[in-house]
C-alpha cells in the first residue's frame, strides 16, 4: 500500500484534502471519485515517492514510451472538420447538461467521436484533474486542436462561457464542412466525365486502332488527312511513350519546386483568384472564411491582433495571407481593421463598407458575421453556376474528342471503300 496526498472539490466548489492508502494512483482517484468528489491533484506522499517514481520508471521501461505518447501520440491524424464539429458539439451538449469538466470528459471518452479517439479526452481529463486548463491541455495535442480552437476554450474559460463558445465552435465547423462538401459535389461529376472520356479514348487509341491500321497498311490506298494524323499522334505515342513520360515528370518536378518558392505560391495563388469562372468561386470561398474566421474569434472575447493573427495562419491562400499580415501590422499602430484591408486593394468595397459599419456602430464581429452570410449565400449561387458551365463543357470535350477518332477511321473506311469501287 503506498499513501497519496490529495486535493479535490465538492460539487459545490469548495476545495478539500486528504491522504488515502491505496495500491497505486488509479485506484486513488476512483476512491476520490466515488466520494463524490472531483480531483485536481493526486500526489504520493514523500515516504513513499521514491519507490513510485521507481515504479513509474520500469513501467515506462517496459512499455518503451512516455504515457501522453503511448497508444495514440506518435499515430495521431487531424481530424475532419464534420468530426471536429461533432466532438465539439458532443462536449457542449455534456456541459449544458450541467455536468462538471472533468465529469464530461470522462464521459466523452466513452461517447463515438470518429476521427478522434478516446486517448485525446481521456488526456484531456487527466490534465485537467492534474489543475490544468482546459485550453491548455487541448494545445498539448495541436494535431487536433488549432490555435483558434485553443485560443476561442481559453477565451470562454476567462469569461465563463465555455459551453457557449463550444457550441459557436462547432456552428464554425459545421459551416465550413458544409462549404468544404459543396465544392467536392460541384467537381464530382465533371470528374467522372473526365475519367470516362480519358478510358474511352486510351482504349481506342491503344486496342482498337491498332487492328484498323493493320488493315489499312496493307492497303496501297491514299489515306484521308485525318487518318494520317491520328496514325501520327498513335506512332508518337508507341515510340516515345518513354520521353513523354520522362517530361511529363519533369514538369511535375519543375511545377512542385516553382510552387514552394515563396515567389511560385504568391503567383499561383492569384491566378487562382483571377481565374475566369473559377476564380470567382476561390474569392468568395476565401472572403467568407476570412470573415468568418476573424467574426468568430473577436465574437468569443478573442484579442483582435491575436484573432488577426490566427486568421492569418488558416487562410490557404498566400496573397491574402500578406494583406491580413500587413493589416496585423498596422492595427498595432492604432488604426481600424477596415483602413488597412482597403490598401491590399484585394478584399471587395462590400465587405469594407460593412466592416466600417461595425466599427463605427461598435459591432465589429457582428459585421463580420453579415459578410460572411452575404458571401456564402453567393458562393452557392457560383457552385451552381459553375457546375452548369463545366458540365456541358466536359460533355463537349469528350464527344468532340472521341467523334474526333471515329471521324478519322470512318474517312479511311469510306476511302479503301471508294477505291475497291473504283477498281
Amino acid at each position: 500500500m503506498a499513501q497519496f496526498n490529495y486535493k479535490a472539490r465538492k460539487r459545490s466548489g469548495e476545495l478539500v484534502t486528504g491522504v488515502l492508502d491505496v495500491p497505486d494512483r488509479a485506484a486513488a482517484l476512483a476512491q476520490i471519485e466515488r466520494q463524490g468528489l472531483f480531483p485536481v491533484a493526486v500526489l504520493v506522499s514523500k515516504a513513499n515517492g521514491k519507490a513510485e517514481r521507481s515504479k513509474e520508471k520500469s513501467k515506462t521501461t517496459v512499455d518503451g514510451l512516455p504515457s501522453l505518447l503511448r497508444g495514440f501520440g506518435q499515430r495521431q491524424k487531424r481530424p475532419g472538420l464534420k468530426e471536429l464539429a461533432t466532438f465539439t458539439q458532443q462536449m457542449a451538449n455534456l456541459l449544458r447538461s450541467g455536468m462538471p469538466l472533468t465529469v464530461a470528459l470522462n464521459s466523452m471518452t466513452h461517447l463515438e467521436s470518429k476521427g478522434i479517439p478516446s486517448d485525446v479526452s481521456r488526456q484531456l481529463k487527466q490534465d485537467v484533474m492534474e489543475g490544468k486548463s482546459l485550453s491548455d491541455s487541448m494545445a498539448r495535442q495541436p494535431v487536433i486542436f488549432s490555435d483558434m480552437y485553443v485560443n476561442m476554450v481559453r477565451a470562454g474559460e476567462q469569461s465563463g462561457a465555455l459551453e457557449e463558445v463550444l457550441r459557436r465552435l462547432a456552428a464554425h465547423f459545421e459551416r465550413f464542412a458544409e462549404v468544404q462538401q459543396k465544392f467536392v459535389s460541384a467537381l464530382i461529376y465533371p470528374a467522372v466525365v473526365a475519367c470516362v472520356g480519358l478510358v474511352v479514348i486510351f482504349f481506342f487509341m491503344t486496342y482498337m486502332l491498332p487492328k484498323f491500321l493493320q488493315i489499312f497498311e496493307g492497303m496501297r490506298i491514299p489515306l484521308p488527312p485525318s487518318t494520317q494524323a491520328l496514325i501520327f499522334i498513335s506512332h508518337f505515342f508507341s515510340n516515345y511513350s518513354w520521353m513523354i513520360a520522362a517530361v511529363g515528370v519533369a514538369v511535375v518536378i519543375v511545377f512542385q519546386r516553382y510552387k514552394s518558392t515563396e515567389n511560385g505560391r504568391r503567383t499561383l495563388d492569384r491566378f487562382k483568384m483571377e481565374a475566369p469562372v473559377v476564380g470567382k468561386v476561390v474569392r468568395l470561398n476565401l472572403f467568407g472564411q476570412f470573415a468568418r474566421t476573424l467574426g468568430t474569434l473577436l465574437q468569443n472575447g478573442v484579442p483582435v491582433l491575436m484573432a488577426l493573427k490566427i486568421t492569418e495562419q488558416i487562410m490557404p491562400n498566400v496573397v491574402l495571407k500578406n494583406a491580413i499580415a500587413r493589416t496585423r501590422e498596422e492595427v498595432t499602430d492604432g488604426k481600424t481593421i477596415a483602413q488597412p484591408l482597403a490598401k491590399s486593394k484585394i478584399f471587395p468595397q462590400l465587405m469594407l463598407d460593412l466592416l466600417k459599419i461595425g466599427e463605427e456602430t461598435g459591432d465589429v464581429p457582428g459585421a463580420l458575421q453579415n459578410v460572411a452570410e452575404t458571401y456564402e449565400n453567393e458562393l452557392n449561387i457560383a457552385l451552381r453556376v459553375m457546375t452548369n458551365l463545366i458540365e456541358p463543357v466536359m460533355i463537349i470535350m469528350m464527344a468532340v474528342g472521341v467523334g474526333g477518332l471515329l471521324f478519322s477511321i470512318l474517312s479511311a473506311m469510306f476511302a479503301v471503300t471508294s477505291s475497291i469501287g473504283k477498281s
